[in-house]
């Protein structure tokens, strides 16, 4: 697809994109990003060549989800589809669709717009907190102001989205809600509950119907590239991470104190913490990075000057997953930290199959066994046999963090680790 549309405004340049407009407003959004183009299925080919995404955790390309529920209307699916934004964020570590949502909804709206344009669908649905509900609702309703509306044709003032878009606060943004599936249910009355791993939202939505469910940050993606094509969106980030993305820096043991980031595709990632200037990223005392989120990876100080995208975190395992950094640094007891995090993913889960609700709990109450430096044998070796079987047995993913959360836990702070089974602690003296 060519984009041909005349812009109304200068693209923005360097890495502030998402965030580059002065404020939330309408005017505001308007001033930096001008009036939303109509797009048609082409657009679907421009969002791949731009290498859009998903910002959520999973990392799937937003092109191949759009085709995939493109594909599956034009099959006869029941019902038309429908667009469901993620904005749920239940990951503790991430502040990132927060952010996004408070500075920059008219973004998110006008990605919404163009996922339904694309896949043909006249419904969407926000699905968020209900702190940010509110703040959704009020874009929503300067859109539908007549004198001040966003149009879709290249005209500002022209009325209404061609989409109705609801908004959705969910009564509880769970760890595993976010889950496309769970969101998916809840949007539609259910439990807001994860389907079983295989289950395939193009062709088994709410009530049978074919449904695109997206980050926010991924949707906001897609409406810079309607604008401003792939070309553009390239133009800055590496060659496998191209555009910008959205990062959460945080201290492990103070997720409410994170900085959000927003920068280039691929760069390092000492210096997204340089960036957020918090006490705990001070690189003399770094000892350790959660990648990904608090299912992610623990990563050593050593393997900061990989790229922030998957092939610079590649050799360690681990992947930028829903943009996130929890710093540890050399004050805090690592296996402390593990223990508390293990319980808190345990009590997060849905409850509804054997790795949830006998291995999650088994792994937690053994790294807490490790960090009180209690002796009871080989209490690693416990932990790492109980993740092994539940990995890759849940009906989500969520057991597969956990595991491996505590897994790359045991191998970086293995010093800790031995400490700690001898009844001591490297940080903190005896136990």
């Amino acid at each position: 697809m060519t984009l041909t549309h005349p812009l109304t405004v200068s693209p923005p340049t360097g890495a502030q994109r998402l965030l580059a407009a002065s404020g939330p407003g309408l005017d505001a959004h308007l001033r930096t990003h001008g009036p939303l183009p109509h797009v048609g299925p082409g657009i679907i080919d421009e969002i791949g060549l731009a290498g859009v995404e998903g910002r959520g955790g999973a990392g799937f390309p937003l092109a191949r989800k759009l085709d995939a529920v493109s594909s599956r209307t034009r099959r006869g699916g029941r019902g038309a589809p429908i667009v469901i934004a993620n904005g749920a964020e239940g990951e503790p570590a991430s502040r990132k669709d927060a952010v996004l949502l408070e500075r920059a909804p008219h973004l998110v709206l006008d990605g919404i717009v163009v996922a339904a344009q694309a896949i043909g669908a006249t419904e969407a649905v926000v699905a968020t907190s209900a702190r940010l509900a509110d703040r959704v609702r009020q874009a929503l309703a300067e859109r539908t102001d007549g004198r001040r509306g966003t149009g879709t044709d290249g005209q500002r003032g022209t009325g209404t989205d061609p989409v109705a878009i609801e908004v959705r606060a969910l009564p509880h943004t769970s760890y595993v809600a976010g889950q496309a599936t769970a969101l998916a249910s809840a949007v539609v009355g259910g439990r807001g509950l994860p389907e079983d791993r295989v289950v395939r939202l193009a062709d088994r939505g709410p009530s049978g119907r074919p449904t695109l469910v997206s980050n926010v940050e991924t949707l906001a993606q897609a409406a810079l590239v309607a604008r401003y094509g792939a070309a553009w969106a390239r133009s800055v980030g590496s060659a496998s991470a191209p555009g910008t993305r959205l990062v959460t820096v945080s201290d492990v043991t103070d997720p409410g104190g994170a900085v959000v980031l927003e920068t280039a595709g691929g760069a390092p990632t000492w210096q997204l913490l340089g960036a957020s200037r918090l006490a705990a990223a001070d690189p003399r005392r770094t000892r350790a990075v959660l990648v990904g989120g608090w299912g992610g990876t623990w990563v050593p100080a050593a393997a900061l000057d990989a790229t922030f995208d998957v092939d610079g975190l590649a050799p360690w395992g681990a992947a930028p997953g829903a943009g996130v950094l929890a710093v540890l640094d050399d004050r805090t007891c690592p296996v402390g930290v593990t223990a508390g995090l293990a319980t808190a993913l345990a009590g997060a889960s849905a409850g509804r199959c054997g790795p949830c609700v006998n291995g999650l709990p088994r792994i937690a109450d053994v790294v807490a066994d490790l960090a009180s430096g209690r002796r009871a044998g080989d209490l690693a070796g416990e932990v790492r046999r109980v993740a092994a079987l539940v990995d890759g047995r849940g009906a989500c993913h969520h057991p597969d963090g956990v595991a491996r959360m505590v897994r790359t836990a045991l191998d970086v702070f293995h010093d800790d680790v031995q400490a700690h089974l001898r009844g001591a602690c490297l940080v903190g003296g005896r136990k």
